[in-house]
């Protein structure tokens, strides 16, 4: 079967703890996570990305156990993108390269002669960008096919937006998803109800701020109503790709139900899983069935919020 949803990126993730732990050539690069986070609720899921031959069989292996499609995996001459993932005590991350800028951009570059044939009537995309240096043009390239693109930002931006960036980055973006550090380097602000607001006044469409263990806001259009989804209480081993998962979660919530909570705790469980063990979690019988027990388990601590 053809994918429905796709997740672009694969980026071999040296991990390195705040207690000192660390874990080598875990499968990472935001794809893998946000496909998960897809997988958990859609069978129709693919990957886009560029891999060499070192790309791990245990990496392989854990795409082919969940039935990701691999069609949009090419592999090439040159070594997997691969980098340093630092996580602090507070869960901030730094990502270091381990690789020459011409392996990132034989990669990971998102070019249109890259898309599958199979995957150009997908009916939603999820990629992450610097604030500064987005790909839009490639976006537009995506929606223009009938793609609902999801985006989110994969680190802090240096300075705020202009207002035209941000217009233009709406006007793109059907679902956008920074964390607070991220929402507050771009548009400033003091509160997550104020950036909120800072957000819809420049046109964003659907917007999901992910606040870590205080849940999310999610808000649709001009609705001065938000509606904040709690996170899953579990214990987190590592935050890494847990943004990831819940974009993916998001993005087959809102395609599939067009309703914002419904959206919301998909996003909150997919998340729930990553943070769980150092990497993807492993496929299990009764993962999904698991996963609907947390999101009705999750259901009643949803509230509304006045902006």
């Amino acid at each position: 079967m053809k994918p429905d949803f796709i997740a672009f990126g694969i980026i071999l993730d040296d991990i390195v703890l705040a207690d000192g732990r660390t874990s080598m050539g875990v499968l990472g690069g935001g794809g893998p996570q946000s496909a998960f986070g897809m997988r958990l609720w859609s069978p129709y899921v693919g990957l886009v990305s560029g891999v060499g031959e070192d790309f791990p069989e245990e990496a392989e292996r854990w795409i082919k156990d969940f039935g990701i499609d691999q069609a949009g995996i090419r592999r090439n001459p040159v070594p997997t993108a691969r980098a340093w993932q630092v996580v602090e005590e507070n869960g901030k991350r730094t990502q270091v390269w381990r690789v020459s800028p011409e392996v990132i951009r034989m990669q990971l570059m998102r070019k249109m002669d890259r898309i599958p044939e199979s995957y150009r009537d997908v009916r939603g995309a999820h990629i992450g960008i610097h604030p500064l240096d987005a790909d839009l043009d490639f976006v537009q390239e995506m929606r223009a096919l009938g793609c609902l693109m999801s985006i989110e930002t994969f680190k802090p931006s240096e300075r705020l937006l202009t207002r035209a960036e941000a217009l233009r980055l709406f006007e793109q973006a059907d679902i956008f998803s920074p964390n607070l550090e991220e929402g507050y380097s771009m548009f400033g602000g003091d509160t997550p109800q104020g950036l909120l607001r800072r957000m819809l006044d420049l046109g964003a469409r659907s917007i999901a701020l992910r606040m870590g263990q205080e849940g999310s806001l999610l808000v649709h259009g001009g609705s001065r109503l938000a509606v904040q989804v709690p996170s899953v209480s579990v214990e987190v081993v590592d935050p890494v790709g847990a943004g990831n998962a819940y974009c993916g979660g998001f993005l087959v919530g809102w395609v599939e139900t067009g309703d914002l909570i419904t959206a919301g705790l998909y996003a909150a469980v997919s998340a729930s899983f990553l943070v769980q063990q150092v990497g993807l979690p492993p496929f299990y019988p009764g993962m999904a069935e698991e996963a609907k027990l947390r999101l009705e388990r999750l259901r009643p601590g949803v509230r509304e919020i006045k902006l």
